[in-house]
């Protein structure tokens, strides 16, 4: 899958294309329907199949702090649509220069001119170009004029897949581990590339494996039994998701404490499936009872393991 990074990276052989514009976060089951009958749309016509994603995602842009959590990062996306037979994957820096872009310049620069879109699917509530006033109207009125197809992602996939992002993030509030994994088609995981903390849980007894979530906020906080994947072997553990309160942390974070476990990880990428919550995230008055939990919550990790 070929990667363009800006607009500014689009070429002459970039022409000509089958699009689809979203967000597609978590790549559920819907979002899967609708780029698999994407490639296949693209294969009929001759045409390259093609996403068209932002990064930042227009919500982290205007409204940060009311931005919902994210489900996956560029990387996950990346490796999903790969996975799916996409054959480019556009992104975007979407900033307020970008966002101030007419819906007319939208359409008859970018999808026109310089994508020769085809064939075109988004969902029929998206808004696009200055204050959000392109719509799927527009779209619609535009094709019609410029020789390109617009179809409504609801048409693309089957009806009874009625999941949204919404949907998963309450399943994954609500630690329905078994009904986001059902919408989204796989198991929901964290990912990063392990990086060196302050070495405080080796100090207690339980060394971590420590993951920035950076600017990604997650939809889930507290502390789990999971399962995590280092380069393809699976390894049990207990992890902590959030910002650490008892050492005053600002910054959110997975820290990963592994059983049976003594290897180097930083610099590995892992990925960390939840499995089951044991408890909140809470602040202790000093390390000793921090580690007496922590020593409880691995205890009963590895008895829902045993299970």
């Amino acid at each position: 899958m070929q990667l363009i990074r800006g607009l500014h990276n689009l070429q002459q052989q970039h022409r000509g294309c089958v699009l689809t514009i979203g967000k597609f976060d978590g790549i559920h089951l819907g979002h899967q329907a609708v780029l698999i009958n994407l490639v296949e749309k693209a294969k009929a016509l001759g045409l390259a199949s093609t996403v068209m994603i932002f990064e930042p995602q227009p919500e982290e842009v205007f409204a940060p702090d009311e931005a919902p959590a994210r489900l996956s990062r560029f990387r996950d996306k990346y490796e999903k649509f790969k996975a799916l037979g996409i054959e480019r994957l556009i992104c975007v820096r979407f900033n307020r220069a970008f966002a101030s872009m007419s819906p007319e310049s939208f359409i008859k620069n970018l999808l026109v001119r310089q994508l020769g879109v085809k064939f075109l699917v988004v969902g029929d509530d998206f808004r696009f170009g200055h204050q959000r006033k392109g719509n799927f109207d527009l779209l619609l009125d535009a094709a019609s004029r410029s020789g390109f197809d617009v179809v409504s992602t609801q048409s693309f996939k089957l009806e009874s897949l009625r999941i949204s992002s919404t949907q998963i993030r309450q399943a994954l509030a609500d630690n329905d581990f078994a009904l986001a994994n059902e919408m989204l088609g796989h198991e929901f995981t964290i990912s990063g590339r392990v990086n060196h903390g302050d070495k405080k849980g080796r100090t207690i007894g339980f060394p971590t494996a420590n993951v920035l979530l950076k600017r990604c906020k997650s939809p889930v906080s507290g502390v789990f039994a999971v399962e995590v994947d280092i380069a393809g072997e699976k390894v049990k553990g207990v992890a902590n998701i959030g910002n650490r309160p008892t050492v005053s942390g600002t910054r959110s974070q997975l820290e990963v404490h592994l059983f049976d476990f003594d290897r180097n990880l930083y610099g590995t990428y892992i990925e960390v499936a939840i499995k089951h919550k044991l408890r909140d995230e809470k602040k202790f008055e000093n390390f000793q009872e921090l580690h007496n939990q922590i020593k409880v919550d691995a205890q009963t990790a590895q008895e829902i393991f045993a299970i």
